[in-house]
């Protein structure tokens, strides 16, 4: 995405904070950059986040293979883990799904929203992301996993949507 965007001349419109495994350590990361109203684009527990900062902002986001409930979800994976993109070690623990739980918006507004799913997600069930988000635009493609192999084919039209007129 980042290189997609620098190649139009966009660079500046790009941020990716890394963020902690920690809620609301992840919100205080993020909110600097909700001023500029930007577009949302949030992958798994980023598309959790996303949605609560989408619904609470009245912002608009892209979620690819997204969260829909991590403080049910990711019980069954409390104790040791590790940071995906840092390698950071840190403990999962109740503290976290009570963090998450906080975040969680009972209900969306769909017209925020582009939803891109792979149906051969082998983390999260794709059909709960179909649900929660009806009424949203959606790309539902067959096969892939949880990383969205087809993401490439999709920056076209991230882009398109990010830049679309806001509600």
């Amino acid at each position: 995405m980042q290189r997609y965007m620098a190649e139009r001349g966009l660079a500046h419109e790009y941020a990716c904070p890394a963020l902690s495994p920690l809620a609301a350590d992840a919100m205080k990361a993020i909110q600097p950059l909700l001023a500029t109203r930007p577009c949302l684009v949030g992958s798994s527990l980023g598309g959790f986040y996303a949605t609560y900062l989408a619904e609470k902002h009245r912002l608009k986001a892209v979620l690819i293979n997204p969260a829909i409930d991590p403080h049910v979800g990711l019980r069954a994976y409390l104790g040791a883990q590790k940071n995906l993109h840092t390698g950071e070690p840190y403990q999962l623990t109740e503290a976290h799904l009570a963090e998450w739980e906080k975040l969680y918006v009972p209900r969306i507004t769909p017209a925020r929203y582009l939803l891109i799913v792979e149906t051969g997600d082998e983390v999260l069930d794709y059909r709960r992301a179909v649900e929660r988000y009806a009424g949203a635009e959606q790309i539902v493609i067959p096969g892939g996993d949880h990383s969205l192999q087809s993401f490439p084919q999709h920056l076209g039209r991230i882009l398109e949507f990010s830049r679309a007129p806001s509600l």
